[in-house]
């Protein structure tokens, strides 16, 4: 028997562990980033600053990183989700280094994808089935008031919803 000889491709490059490339790559194959955040994770790694910006520029050129894109689907994400409206989506955005302008025109985008009231409605259904404004004590409407407020609905929304939520409740027990 013949003894097999190994035979290493020797053209084949090594990794460079100073490029942000492969890493930006990896990043985006998990979610969307907006450009503030994949360029704070990839300099967090340690990159150097010119070869992050120079990464990001050839994710842009590509069309992997897009900021209004993000926006919109992150927006629209936290509003389907009921996980935040109106201010919140704005705050939320600007945190994660949206522009305020792209911030502003997501928002309206997805206001015109998700129902703002039905949100607000089907989130009381699904997190306090059986509060009762017009019965509740005061600490437990302010708890409730609080938490959908936290969540970017306004007052006027949230009274409006809830009473009208007792109305009904009330229509119920008296038929």
């Amino acid at each position: 028997m013949a003894p097999t000889i190994k035979v290493t491709n020797n053209t084949r490059q090594k990794a460079d562990r100073t490029d942000p490339w492969p890493k930006a790559l990896r990043l985006l194959t998990g979610r969307d980033y907006s450009q503030v955040e994949l360029r704070r994770r990839l300099l967090d790694k340690g990159f150097a600053a010119t070869r992050v910006d120079d990464a990001l520029q050839r994710c842009l050129e590509l069309g992997y990183l897009d900021d209004a894109r993000y926006a919109l689907n992150r927006a629209t994400s936290l509003m389907t989700r009921g996980r935040a409206v109106g201010p919140r989506i704005l705050l939320d955005l600007r945190q994660r280094g949206v522009s305020n302008e792209l911030a502003c025109q997501a928002l309206e985008q997805a206001r015109e994808l998700c129902d703002e009231e039905e949100l607000l409605r089907s989130l009381l259904q699904r997190r306090f089935p059986d509060f009762s404004y017009n019965s509740a004590p005061a600490k437990e409407r302010r708890r409730v008031v609080h938490f959908l407020q936290r969540r970017g609905f306004s007052i006027s929304c949230i009274m409006d919803q809830l009473t009208r939520k007792g109305l009904e409740t009330d229509d119920e027990n008296h038929h």
